[in-house]
């Protein structure tokens, strides 16, 4: 019987290989050095998982709210008490220096320059162009003088000196330089010739050989390593990761099922009941008690302060006898009746 599920049409060709020269020595290298980087990079992974977390429990705690503290402290002693020197006393004293040396310097300066230097400069300018004038008319007539003399003195020799003497010798030391420099030509040709057919015999074609058949090997061998290396130290840091972030898990599960749920379950079961029926039978009773201690306390206090204004009164009359009826009409001594239920209503309310 068939058990397999046979499907109609032509045969699936298998996925083609990919074209790999080093395949064996790939293969053969991955495994261990794998293996190896993993044990060597997963203390590593932990230690550096450890420190990180360390850092930000260091940051958060510690350097951050030492930054601000140093930061306000800066502030207090440096940036406010320079606001304050800016504010308060380099502003004003530049104002006061400009202010004086506007009046000082500035004003006299426009006043001389105005009164004084502009006239003497336009004197001066005048006379300047005068004798301008004067000098550019002998300049002309010197210029006039000197160009004729340097026209037949200088420059009718010197052309016929050039065309008659210059050219022709130039045209002899060309052909002569041609010549030389066509016979140094040969024989550098044939000097570099030999010099090429040396070097080439001698350094290039053992250094091609020694390229070709040594360095590209070894090369593409520890091109191999290196990447299969890589690649590993890749792989063992990821692997690493996840052994890290599983040990963290489990440290953080012990930590909260041997430390954070008992302490909640002692919070919430024992502490808190026990903290509700203290504060139901103790505190509040004596809360309940101390308000009305302070409630007596303020009734006799207010009580005595009345009587003795009572008696304060007693002794005025007594003395000076009796005020005025034009004087204070609306002021009136409370008795100790209306006091006490004055006291019993302010109770009232604060209880309430």
């Amino acid at each position: 019987m068939d058990l397999e599920k046979r499907t109609s049409g032509p045969p699936q060709e298998p996925p083609p290989r990919r074209s790999d020269p080093e395949g064996c020595l790939a293969a053969a290298i991955r495994v261990p050095v794998r293996i190896v980087v993993l044990v060597l990079v997963v203390p590593v992974r932990m230690a550096w998982d450890l420190l990180v977390v360390a850092g930000r429990l260091l940051r958060d705690t510690v350097l951050r709210p030492l930054g601000r503290a140093l930061a306000w402290l800066g502030r207090v002693l440096f940036v406010w008490p320079l606001v304050a020197v800016w504010r308060y006393a380099v502003v004003p004293l530049g104002k006061g220096l400009a202010v004086l040396g506007h009046v000082l310097l500035v004003v006299p300066a426009v006043w001389f320059h105005t009164w004084v230097l502009t006239p003497a400069g336009r004197a001066i300018v005048w006379c300047a162009a005068g004798v301008g004038a004067g000098l550019v008319a002998v300049g002309r007539g010197l210029y006039a003088v000197l160009a004729l003399l340097g026209r037949y003195l200088v420059v009718v020799p010197a052309v016929w000196f050039h065309t008659w003497v210059l050219v022709p010798l130039g045209h002899a030391l060309v052909w002569c330089g041609k010549g030389v420099a066509r016979g140094l030509g040969l024989a550098v040709t044939g000097i570099g010739a030999v010099l090429y057919w040396t070097v080439r015999i001698l350094l290039v074609l053992p250094a091609l050989a020694l390229w070709r058949w040594v360095l590209t090997p070894v090369g593409r061998v520890l091109a191999v390593i290196g990447r299969e290396v890589l690649d590993a130290l890749g792989r063992g840091w990821r692997i690493a990761g996840h052994v890290s972030r599983a040990f963290g898990r489990f440290l953080g599960t012990l930590w909260r099922w041997a430390v954070a749920e008992p302490a909640r379950w002692a919070y919430r079961t024992v502490l808190t009941p026990v903290g509700h029926a203290l504060r139901d039978s103790v505190l509040r009773p004596l809360a309940e008690a101390g308000r009305a201690a302070g409630r007596i306390g303020r009734q006799a206090f207010a009580a005595a302060r009345l009587s003795v204004r009572e008696t304060r009164a007693d002794l005025r009359r007594a003395l000076f006898g009796p005020p005025p009826a034009a004087r204070r009409p609306d002021r009136r001594e409370p008795s100790v009746a209306e006091a006490r239920t004055l006291g019993s209503s302010t109770t009232a309310l604060t209880k309430d």
